[in-house]
């Protein structure tokens, strides 16, 4: 069982220096890596970002981008020129390359972001409870990152193991983590789109 511990993340600044990202996971294919403009040069990415000002998003072509509030009370994200209120635990998909602003009229916010490469990989991001009587298992092409409350990641080899705010159990499908406790989760999960013929 693989669990990544947020306090072990190295926090990294922004280009444009409107925050700080801490990345959990990401994976690239070098062939389409190699063709990459400006995008980091990973085809899928799970982050953490504190955003502590107003200002640009730094845009990513090619890409699209799942985002969701995880910690602070709203975010007003403006994509080419429409404005949505992103409030807490609630998922919002749009092109990476789009023209993005964020305002944050209620103070600092942290956002999960589930970035990928548009047409190799599609980004999908739940929030769902957890309970003590019912375990949430987790598969092969899914994290599940604790965002409240307390839990315990487990498998058939291993004793429950405690887990802190932000850090993140990796799926498989062999011997699926289970998360047990009281809480909420976010389960990402990463589907490889199918080359059309």
């Amino acid at each position: 069982m693989e669990i990544i511990r947020f306090a072990n993340l190295k926090p990294e600044p922004w280009r444009n220096g409107g925050g700080v990202t801490r990345q959990i996971a990401s994976y690239s294919n070098s062939a389409s890596a190699n063709t990459a403009d400006n995008d980091g040069g990973w085809d899928w990415r799970v982050s953490i970002a504190d955003v502590t000002k107003a200002g640009d998003f730094s845009p990513f072509p090619g890409m699209e981008r799942v985002l969701t509030v995880v910690e602070g009370e709203l975010l007003l994200l403006n994509v080419d020129g429409a404005e949505q209120a992103m409030e807490k635990y609630r998922p919002f998909r749009f092109p990476g390359g789009a023209a993005t602003s964020a305002k944050l009229p209620t103070g600092d916010v942290r956002n999960l972001n589930v970035i990928t490469r548009s047409g190799a990989f599609k980004g999908y991001t739940s929030i769902v409870e957890i309970s003590k009587k019912r375990a949430h298992p987790l598969f092969d092409g899914q994290l599940g990152v604790l965002l409240q409350g307390q839990a315990t990641a487990a498998d058939e080899a291993t004793e429950p193991v405690p887990l802190d705010r932000y850090d993140a159990v990796v799926g498989s499908d062999s011997a699926s983590p289970q998360i047990v406790g009281r809480g909420f989760l976010a389960v990402v999960s990463i589907d490889q789109v199918a080359a059309e013929n």
